[in-house]
């Protein structure tokens, strides 16, 4: 559950842990880190320390903890629109009167967001149960993409052995490449993804390994969740 103080779009009207209003100087603190998290985040990924948000912008690492006790809180607040974006970029693939256009085009939207943003891009191979508002978003997106599945079997286009936890794999594979390429080949996921969808299209060339269960990708998400913010224990002791 996401704690009182938390409020996740970045904007006016935080309170404190009391429920109570904050001062105009607290208020002003929390959308510096908030903003100095989105440069951090964008920039280093999910694992950067909250120490490097805290120089970013230009406050103490104490000052840090009292407005996001954990770090899943800060991410929340740093990422609830993009998240958002997320959900709406489904709603715009399932407008879309060609089924597999809709499919293709949704799949290259979230991985070039990804590629926009090393901290969007870790964000979605990763699962943060307390964060009810972001996972709700990923639970409604994740619903929309069930359709554009359907409808892109339907129309012949898409393989009849495609399942959702594809896309998870594609989003993993898609942050590995951004993560090890960086700015020396800032290009390169478009090859991997455009490999992927065209593997994706029938008729399929041969029968596939089975996929991952929804329960083991979700602990791997959950364990990477859990890993980002392990080395921020120590610093709050």
């Amino acid at each position: 559950m996401t704690s009182r103080n938390q409020n996740v779009h970045g904007t006016g009207g935080a309170t404190d842990s009391a429920g109570q209003p904050m001062r105009s100087d607290a208020e002003r603190n929390r959308g510096r880190i908030i903003a100095a998290a989105r440069t951090v985040f964008g920039r280093d990924g999910l694992h950067a320390s909250m120490a490097s948000v805290a120089r970013e912008a230009g406050v103490g690492i104490a000052t840090i903890f009292r407005h996001f006790p954990v770090k899943e809180e800060l991410v929340a607040a740093v990422f609830a629109d993009r998240m958002e974006a997320y959900a709406q970029a489904t709603a715009e693939a399932l407008a879309n009167p060609d089924p597999w256009d809709g499919f293709t085009g949704y799949i290259e939207e979230v991985c070039a967001m990804q590629a926009a943003d090393r901290g969007f891009a870790d964000m979605m191979t990763m699962s943060f149960p307390g964060a009810e508002a972001l996972e709700a978003l990923r639970a409604q997106a994740y619903q929309g993409f069930l359709e554009l599945i359907e409808r892109a079997k339907d129309s012949g286009h898409l393989r009849e052995d495609f399942t959702s936890r594809d896309l998870v794999l594609l989003l993993m594979a898609n942050a590995g490449v951004l993560s090890a390429t960086g700015d020396a080949a800032p290009d390169a996921w478009r090859r991997l993804v455009a490999w992927m969808i065209q593997s994706f299209q029938a008729p399929a060339r041969g029968p596939l390994p089975d996929p991952p269960e929804d329960a083991a990708l979700y602990e791997a998400m959950r364990r990477a969740s859990q890993g980002m913010g392990s080395s921020e224990a120590g610093k709050r002791r």
